[in-house]
């Protein structure tokens, strides 16, 4: 059941970080859920590096930090392929 909850949340924040960065119209749900749950991975990574706690989507995934690192890693993710596909990151 946690699998699916981190799914679900993985979609929702991958959405939300494609409104962000003005992606939404060029990303389907599979890119938004790919997106949030990646996001997720490399948040808890930077968060990490500065020692702010960021929990793991799929353990904790209504944790007020949890979704914030995971909301920050997927726009910095976005932020990255933009970077890469147009030059600019947007």
């Amino acid at each position: 059941m946690d699998f699916i909850i981190a799914i679900i949340m993985g979609g929702v924040i991958g959405w939300l970080a494609s409104i962000v960065m003005r992606t939404d119209a060029q990303q389907g749900i599979f890119l938004n859920i790919i997106v949030g749950c990646v996001g997720s991975f490399l948040g808890r990574f930077l968060f990490g590096l500065f020692g702010v706690g960021g929990g793991r989507l799929r353990d904790n995934a209504f944790d007020p930090m949890t979704l914030l690192a995971a909301f920050v890693g997927a726009v910095v993710l976005l932020a990255i392929v933009n970077l890469v596909r147009r030059g600019r990151v947007r």
